[in-house]
């Protein structure tokens, strides 16, 4: 007979399990928040020292080479790069915190918003600290005009999209239905990322430096969002 172990080994009681739980996850959301940040500083270090020229190089010829044999690729990419816009995003961002408003949810309206609005505020100040240009035209489906790192689409699709993603998954009860939440919103802001990439109109790396960046911005405002909630 296998042996079985006790869930609750401690024997401690249920307001205990529940005091050690609402401690362990901030402090495993905030350990993921300061890795995320680490990696985003990473790559742009990496980015400054040119050290990521090279495979930056590679996967933008690759891309131009897949383009050019299926052009219906280059169309859906341009579908998929759309998710990011400005005015998308600001879309889903106006729609959802009108909803949460409807629904007397304001902490999570205020919160949807205040991401939104700060992460485009950071992006577009890093952008000119960096100072990166983007890929030559003649290697791009289009002229994306701006600076380059971090991407803009990866790094703001990530943070709204997983705001949002969060935010609704806590509204539901059931596993499946908060796993299925989550899963769609990573997948568009993974799709947004890999389109830029796809059209050559930014370097690999700068859509990575954005994820990290974006997932780091929409984890802290989520927790900032629950921590309010919990001092009501």
């Amino acid at each position: 007979m296998p042996r079985s172990f006790p869930l609750n080994p401690l024997k401690l009681s249920p307001e205990r399990v529940d005091t050690l739980r609402s401690l362990a996850l901030p402090l495993a959301g905030g350990l993921a928040v300061l890795l995320l940040l680490f990696a985003f500083v990473l790559v742009a270090s990496e980015v400054i020292e040119g050290e990521t020229h090279a495979i930056d190089m590679a996967l933008l010829r690759a891309a131009k080479d897949f383009r050019d044999a299926h052009p219906l690729f280059a169309h859906v990419m341009r579908d998929l790069s759309g998710l990011g816009s400005t005015t998308v995003l600001t879309f889903f961002t106006v729609a959802t915190a009108g909803y949460l408003l409807l629904v007397s949810a304001r902490t999570h309206a205020l919160v949807v918003v205040m991401a939104s609005l700060s992460g485009a505020l950071l992006v577009s100040l890093l952008k000119p600290a960096f100072g990166r240009l983007r890929p030559d035209v003649a290697l791009a489906d289009y002229t994306a005009y701006g600076l380059s790192f971090p991407s803009g689409h990866a790094s703001m699709s990530a943070a709204v999209f997983l705001t949002l993603g969060v935010i609704s998954a806590s509204t539901r009860t059931r596993l499946a239905e908060r796993l299925y939440i989550l899963a769609m919103a990573a997948a568009a802001a993974v799709l947004v990322g890999l389109s830029r990439i796809a059209l050559g109109v930014h370097w690999a790396s700068d859509v990575l430096g954005g994820w990290a960046l974006g997932t780091a911005w929409a984890l802290g405002w989520s927790m900032v969002s629950f921590w309010l909630l919990r001092r009501r």
